[in-house]
């Protein structure tokens, strides 16, 4: 009885760690660069750690080096956060 509520925490421990080494990443489209403006627009799904619905909208970048890995129509995750009172950001990559 022991071994199997040991197992079963373990096994839960585990999956709070897989959940959390996602953070809050997003999947999205991305619609279009715009790299002298430091801006992509990004159709995504929910944000929630910015209580934010699903949509199209336009992000800056917290460095604009990440917009030389995106282009339209590629599937990315990111994450974003306020940065300065913007939604920006952090973190973009290839993705799904």
């Amino acid at each position: 009885m022991l071994k199997r509520f040991f197992f079963a925490a373990v096994a839960s421990t585990l999956m709070a760690m897989s959940a959390l080494a996602d953070g809050n990443m997003v999947k999205a489209e991305v619609v279009k660069v715009d790299k002298p403006a430091g801006k992509v627009t990004l159709k995504h799904g929910p944000i929630k750690n910015l209580d934010m619905d699903a949509m199209t909208m336009v992000f800056r970048v917290a460095d604009q080096a990440m917009l030389d890995k995106v282009k339209a129509g590629d599937k990315v995750e990111f994450e974003a956060d306020r940065v300065n009172g913007a939604i920006t950001i952090t973190k973009i990559g290839k993705g799904h």
